[in-house]
């Protein structure tokens, strides 16, 4: 393992022991295959979520899962968000087969048929390190979308979902039929103070079918806290929504 490993894998044994003291797990999340490759723009703003994982993301998942094999405390969410080719993507979309070759696609189009065999992929490369280990699979379309799931042969897992208003009002085809046959895990969902009348609904949505979820973010937009985030970590009202909500597990 190179110097930079071993100094970012000290970072992330500090921040999973100190959630593990906590009674909490430290979910493992692929977002970017890099800093320095645009996929695309959103909003006019650069995009570096990539549509589909690499050859270097099954490596990452080795080395990841063997350092981590005996750490109960962590979970393994693949790759954070399928989706389509954006329009101004440079970058060819691959494929990979049973055998670990890649292939040109022949269309921008990312569903179930394209991702799931990438899915395979990044699973055993994880399992094979860590058998045990508790592995996420998002859906397509930003992760929002998990029909054609679950993938076929393979148990143990746990789907994921993200959820926004500009994804609609129709949960029930999504991801909520599949919430009533396998896990699936709600890895990111938020929006503004005008989206407050979406997330109550939401959240008694969730509550129905009875799935666990992580709201997004501390961070980044749409935030849940004042901007900048600071102690006292004042709510914004969505946040405070969230916060409401999280007090019903108590």
């Amino acid at each position: 393992m190179t110097g930079r490993w071993v100094d970012r894998q000290a970072d992330l044994e500090a921040v999973i022991e100190m959630a593990a003291r906590r009674g909490a797990y430290t979910l493992l999340d692929l977002q970017w295959l890099d800093s320095r490759t645009a996929r695309g723009t959103v909003g006019g703003r650069p995009n570096f979520v990539a549509p589909l994982p690499n050859l270097d993301s099954i490596q990452l998942w080795q080395q990841l899962a063997a350092a981590w094999r005996d750490e109960s405390a962590i979970l393994y969410d693949i790759f954070s968000e399928p989706h389509d080719a954006l329009p101004d993507d440079p970058v060819p979309l691959l494929g990979i087969r049973e055998d670990g070759s890649t292939f040109s696609l022949p269309t921008p189009k990312v569903t179930t048929n394209e991702w799931q065999p990438w899915a395979r992929q990044l699973i055993a490369a994880i399992r094979t390190q860590n058998p045990n280990a508790l592995v996420f699979v998002a859906g397509t379309n930003w992760a929002f979308d998990l029909r054609g799931h679950p993938i076929p042969e393979m148990g143990g897992l746990i789907y994921s979902t993200h959820i926004y208003v500009s994804k609609g009002l129709d949960w029930d085809g999504p991801f909520g039929s599949l919430a009533t046959s396998v896990p699936v895990f709600v890895s990111e969902w938020g929006g503004d103070d005008k989206d407050i009348p979406w997330g109550l609904e939401l959240t008694a949505y969730f509550d129905q079918l009875d799935l666990g979820w992580t709201a997004w973010s501390w961070s980044d937009w749409p935030r849940l806290v004042e901007d900048p985030p600071r102690p006292p970590y004042t709510p914004t009202p969505f946040g405070t929504l969230v916060r409401d909500a999280l007090m019903r597990f108590r």
